[in-house]
């Protein structure tokens, strides 16, 4: 498959034909169809995130298609989420997913357990320590795969799985108030700006 590869930080992209990945255990094998430009992609090309996988290929606002469904992903309609006390979602062949920067953690640390997974001592995130989505193809976490609907195209969802995350995250947080100060106009406040 083709991919744009970091050999390493403060080098350009490299167009490479790299070997097509195969879904592990709990994993999905995704088929690219748009993957946005985020600022951290840009702090990893120009070194200033410590230790990236590499060679790396970034990306952490993906949408594509579920090609193949690796082994051991639940069979129905729900499943247990990691801490047995919700239900995660289950996935076919063609779903339309989105995939965003926590691509991984260990399940069993308080953050996990709490929901926090973002801040798991253990997390690997897409596009950073595990490749991402300026390639073809790519796995996922089955964990870290949302379901999305036809309603938007990939180009205007894209973003949505990494500003538009954080936004909409901060902004439920705020509850029922009745006012709202947005700190920054950066990509997530000018999505949220648009919906508080």
């Amino acid at each position: 498959m083709r991919a744009m590869v970091l050999k390493e930080p403060k080098l350009p992209l490299e167009l490479r034909d790299v070997p097509k990945p195969k879904p592990g255990r709990g994993q999905l094998l995704v088929r690219t169809s748009a993957c946005a430009v985020c600022r951290t992609d840009l702090h990893v090309v120009d070194g200033e995130l410590p230790n990236p996988k590499l060679p790396l290929i970034l990306g952490h606002q993906i949408v594509g298609r579920v090609e193949e469904i690796g082994e051991a992903i639940w069979e129905g309609p729900q499943r247990p989420d990691s801490r047995g006390t919700e239900a995660a979602p289950t996935f076919a062949i063609g779903d339309r997913v989105g995939i965003p920067w926590v691509g991984w953690t260990d399940g069993d640390c308080a953050y996990c357990r709490s929901g926090r997974e973002n801040l798991c001592d253990n997390a690997r995130f897409t596009g950073y320590t595990l490749d991402g989505g300026y390639a073809e193809f790519t796995v996922v976490d089955a964990r870290y795969c949302f379901h999305l609907s036809e309603r938007y195209n990939d180009v205007e969802v894209a973003p949505l799985l990494c500003a538009g995350l954080i936004g909409y995250r901060s902004y439920r947080k705020t509850g029922h108030a009745r006012r709202l100060g947005i700190y920054g106009f950066g990509n997530a406040a000018h999505l949220i700006g648009q919906i508080a």
